[in-house]
């Protein structure tokens, strides 16, 4: 089958020429991504909390209008969200969550330029990339989408929570017993049968320990706690000048990586267009299989520039993934494109199939216009990540008490009562003791994000098969991925015993 009988060239001369024939489709873009950065970059905000507030303004504007602002506050928050994750250890949504592993380490020995410089060419090219596969798979893809189900996604799911023991490198046991606690903590309250867990009594945990709040307070709060002694996040005035310089070579250094690019792209897509999972996953999965693969994995976690690589690329092309979902089949991957789904319904508006048989030209219209959104948020981001690392230059003594306070505000404004602030406060001892005695604060983040999904698509299997296995053997789907996960977790190291043993 020839790729091109895939596009449809009518269509996307039609796309282009409504994208040019009016400026003010144009004009909503470069507001749209400056919301998302100073979301994504605010710890506490969420880029779905700031495509919610300014939604209501899509009600003055025409559907492909409303698109376009959505999709670029969407694409400003991908980078935003790793700011924080790199200069405070506070990711800014999940899909953040591995930036922060190798991006804060470089943060702390004065390379923040360079990180954030990195962060910002990754970013950009994994949207890049994302949207012209898009363009290239919009069709199979939504016909593959259709054919992955629970079984599917608890696999999906299982290899991401594999990767828990790989994250303490010499000390797997205390990855393990961080990541087992974290799967616990996620189970507190009502599972899918409605069977109640873990509550101690307390109405505040029937809907579980709210994620983000913990996630701030076990990676942020705890760590803000051990640099109470210290004047400044980097200690060495050197080193905390803001150089954009050092951000140009920064940016410039994330391609000298192509292939972490290009599998961070590809598994972003794809995991990406799985509903509920997504970036949570993708980021994860391509950064241990970049650490995997590399001749020295004991040096991430400790400032190695290819991680922020492999879990800014995945995470940016993730955006791709979850649009392919929701334009194809109208179902949204995550809480940005729901928020996305809600202006769908306002503009009267059906995503699915029907969608892009009949409106093929307004797809390929959203994803052109994505293609123009990456040069924006180029020049924006090179604009605007001088000042954002200026924070290194800040007093502890008053970045500490401001990071806390926003924190707290952050966490009140996404449950709308005190288990946020006291989740926050609870999970930055928790984290602390987990840093004292050396457990993974990240295993034990993962198991919270993932052990949920776990459980919710593992009964749904259950139910669907009936209690029989052997419904694993009719799902095709489900045993590639589970080769593949065996592949990327032992394949390395039978191959190199394979060599040696023919040496």
């Amino acid at each position: 089958m020839n790729p091109l009988d895939l596009i449809d060239f009518g269509a996307a001369s039609d796309a282009l020429t409504l994208l040019f024939s009016e400026p003010s489709y144009w004009l909503v873009v470069f507001p749209g991504i400056l919301i998302g950065l100073v979301f994504g970059a605010t710890p506490g905000l969420q880029i779905s909390m700031a495509m919610a507030i300014f939604m209501p303004m899509t009600l003055y504007m025409d559907f492909l209008q409303a698109m376009l602002f959505l999709t670029a506050i969407f694409t400003g928050g991908s980078f935003g969200g790793g700011v924080p994750a790199i200069l405070m250890n506070i990711p800014g949504t999940s899909s953040c969550i591995a930036t922060a592993f190798d991006g804060y380490p470089m943060a702390k020995q004065g390379k923040h330029n360079e990180a954030l410089g990195i962060a910002l060419g990754a970013s950009t090219f994994g949207v890049f990339l994302g949207y012209i596969m898009l363009f290239m798979l919009i069709k199979p893809l939504s016909v593959m989408v259709l054919k992955i189900g629970p079984a599917e996604m608890f696999i999906v799911i299982l290899w991401g929570i594999t990767l828990i023991a790989s994250l303490r490198g010499t000390h797997i046991l205390k990855g393990l017993i961080a990541g087992f606690v974290g799967l616990l903590i996620g189970t507190i309250g009502f599972n899918e049968e409605g069977t109640l867990r873990g509550t101690l009594g307390n109405e505040y945990l029937l809907d579980g320990v709210p994620v983000v709040p913990a996630m701030m307070g076990m990676f942020a709060a705890s760590e803000l706690f051990r640099l109470v002694k210290t004047n400044y996040l980097v200690e060495d005035e050197g080193q905390r000048k803001v150089r954009l310089t050092s951000i140009m070579k920064g940016f410039r250094s994330a391609f000298k990586h192509p292939v972490i690019l290009i599998r961070g792209s590809i598994i972003g897509i794809f995991i990406g267009a799985v509903p509920g999972v997504g970036s949570s996953v993708s980021n994860l999965i391509s950064y241990m299989e970049t650490k995997r693969r590399d001749k020295d994995p004991e040096s991430f976690g400790k400032g190695n520039p290819k991680g922020i690589v492999a879990s800014e690329s995945a995470n940016s092309t993730s955006e791709a993934g979850s649009m392919a979902t929701l334009l194809a089949l109208g179902i949204p991957g995550g809480g940005a494109t729901a928020v996305m789904l809600a202006a769908f319904a306002m503009h009267n508006i059906t995503g699915g199939p029907q969608f892009i048989r009949e409106q093929m030209d307004v797809v390929y219209a959203i994803i052109f216009a994505n293609f123009g959104q990456v040069f924006l948020l180029i020049i924006l981001g090179i604009l605007c990540i001088p000042l954002l690392a200026s924070v290194v230059k800040i007093k502890m003594t008053y970045l500490i008490p401001s990071v806390l306070a926003l924190a707290t505000l952050g966490s009140f404004g996404l449950t709308g009562n005190l288990s946020g602030p006291v989740t926050v406060l609870v999970f930055a001892l928790v984290g602390w003791f987990f840093r004292r005695y050396d457990y993974s604060v990240p295993g034990a983040v993962i198991g919270m994000l993932l052990g949920r999904m776990a459980e919710s698509s593992l009964l749904h299997s259950y139910q669907i098969s009936g209690g029989e296995f052997s419904y694993i053997l009719e799902r095709p789907i489900a045993l590639v991925i589970l080769c593949l996960m065996i592949a990327s977790l032992f394949g390395q190291t039978i191959i190199k015993k394979i060599i040696q043993k023919r040496k």
